[in-house]
């Protein structure tokens, strides 16, 4: 009989995913150095649920697939008003990353830059304003500080 194969008989995955952050890490050992890839990947299904992995692997392909299923285990379900924004004003900080999300009127878009704007938009978050107060240009603190930003919401 054929059979197909496993791929073909996997539903859809609810969940999008995105590769944020991509970096090269050495360990420096006494032949030498070892390079593994750590991946930085936001997964969320646009209607509340989001999650940030990290992990690392030999190549990128084994990096994402693992920061895939860690994001999938930090799943955090965030409350949303009338689907669309956010219920109050809120900052969080995570490292030296600092960012400050608003919630705006139906229609206004999402007004957020970088890591953050990825973030907000795995969410399902539509209308609504954001700024990285801190001065880490690094993607992964600033994208931890939305999801703790995100966490402190409360419906």
């Amino acid at each position: 009989m054929f059979r197909k194969n496993e791929r073909q008989m996997r539903k859809p995955d609810e969940f999008k995913e995105r590769v944020l952050d991509m970096r090269r890490v050495t360990r420096v050992v006494a032949g030498g150095k070892r390079f593994r890839f750590r991946a930085t990947v936001i997964v969320g299904d646009e209607k509340g649920r989001i999650g940030v992995g990290i992990a690392k692997g030999l190549d990128v392909q084994q990096a994402v697939g693992k920061a895939n299923l860690d994001a999938k285990k930090k799943m955090i379900t965030v409350a949303l008003q009338d689907g669309r924004t956010i219920p109050h004003e809120v900052l969080a900080k995570y490292s030296a990353a600092r960012v400050l999300i608003k919630p705006a009127a139906k229609g206004h878009g999402l007004r957020a830059g970088g890591a953050v704007r990825v973030v907000l938009t795995f969410a399902g978050i539509k209308d609504a304003t954001a700024k990285c107060l801190g001065r880490t240009p690094n993607k992964l603190t600033n994208a931890l500080a939305a999801v703790e930003a995100l966490k402190k919401l409360k419906a």
